[in-house]
């Protein structure tokens, strides 16, 4: 078991936690390691039947709990809402009587089912396939960018068993159980446009382009990519917004969770990055990087692109209280001043612009008219980790 960051996190309190995730990020891994001593795991079908037909059964089984049973872990809470109610009737009646452990791999499919995510009464945190940093010395670029980082799959040691079991995944997770969830009727179109957003991962996100190219009508599509965000299959990083907002571009990027599950669905070689790719996929393993540290790992980030009309761009720009970093990502060796342009309209558009960095393959950093050069491992262990 890799050792995830959110570990000590969970370790250090005993506040009830709503663990949300894409299947097989490790959530149930890591929330089975904490020891809860009554577990329900709602992807079982005997266990999904008792509960979904009596979500009642919950309540009188914790009235009827020993004082030895302390934790409680619920999984694929999504699946029976429902039991959301009895979870807020324990913590509202009984504090301090269970912690609650529940996991969840659909913020829609809760919502759809008028959950109560119980606000002020339960930590959400995310998790997401695995950091460099949690894979410490097992870290392989080549590796992550061929077949992304999702835990069971990186883990396999086959290359050919690897790339079986990652489009196992693409094609049976994301095309035939979002659709078993009854989240979509139109298989066929969701799985075209679903291709189209492996394609455009890392683009502007374009609906219109997208719906024209998938067949399917403007609120079909929206609705479609809404839930692949829901899902938490694909994330968007907005526009960045300064003051004079008509001369930039305002839609967001997108990317989907993983670079493995894109490359899949492509249909890539999944033996090792293809070369002329290398600079796409050097570029979401960054926007990873940095997207999966937001929130519970770094509260007070946000993460943003930058483009004007005129062309000039920069990949991210990291908003860290006041505090902005433009961050260029290259997979090359080798930095001219040419690369840095877009860094350079970004400082001079605003002046809370107090780092400017462009991340590449090189061995040793640099520094050029004040931007800092930096190679990716470098990079990385600035990052909250």
């Amino acid at each position: 078991m890799y050792a995830r960051l959110l570990a000590p996190i969970l370790g250090s309190n005993r506040r009830s936690a709503l663990i949300l995730g894409p299947r097989q990020v490790g959530k149930s891994t890591l929330l089975s390691a904490i020891g809860p001593e009554l577990a329900l795991n709602l992807a079982s079908p005997r266990v999904f039947r008792e509960f979904v037909t009596h979500p009642e059964r919950l309540e009188r089984e914790l009235d009827a709990a020993p004082p030895n049973i302390r934790t409680v872990f619920i999984d694929e809470v999504q699946r029976v809402p429902a039991l959301l109610n009895v979870v807020q009737l324990f913590l509202d009646e009984r504090p301090g009587r269970f912690r609650f452990l529940l996991s969840g791999s659909s913020a829609r499919k809760l919502r759809r089912g008028q959950a109560n995510l119980l606000p002020g009464r339960i930590h959400v945190h995310h998790m997401h396939p695995l950091l460099a940093c949690e894979l410490d010395d097992h870290f392989d670029l080549d590796r992550a960018l061929a077949h992304g980082t999702l835990p069971g799959i990186y883990a396999e040691s086959d290359n050919a068993l690897r790339a079986t079991d990652l489009r196992s995944y693409a094609d049976t997770y994301l095309r035939e159980e979002i659709q078993a969830e009854a989240l979509v009727r139109n298989l066929g179109g969701f799985s075209r446009l679903l291709d189209l957003v492996a394609a455009a991962s890392g683009r502007i996100l374009n609906v219109q382009a997208l719906c024209k190219q998938a067949g399917l009508g403007y609120e079909t599509a929206r609705r479609y990519v809404e839930i692949l965000e829901e899902t938490l299959v694909m994330f968007r990083v907005p526009a960045w917004s300064g003051s004079d907002r008509a001369s930039l571009v305002a839609h967001a990027k997108l990317f989907l969770f993983d670079i493995g599950v894109r490359n899949a669905l492509l249909r890539r070689p999944l033996d090792t990055p293809l070369p002329d790719e290398r600079g796409t996929l050097m570029e979401h393993f960054v926007a990873g990087e940095l997207h999966r540290r937001l929130g519970t790992l770094w509260p007070e980030a946000a993460l943003f692109h930058y483009r004007t009309r005129g062309g000039a761009e920069v990949d991210f720009v990291l908003e860290i209280g006041r505090e902005l970093w433009g961050i260029e990502v290259k997979a090359s060796h080798r930095v001219t001043r040419r690369m840095l342009r877009g860094l350079g309209s970004l400082a001079a558009r605003t002046n809370r612009v107090k780092r400017r960095i462009v991340v590449f393959l090189g061995s040793r950093r640099q520094r050029v008219d004040g931007v800092e050069i930096l190679p990716l491992e470098e990079f990385l262990a600035e990052l909250p980790g």
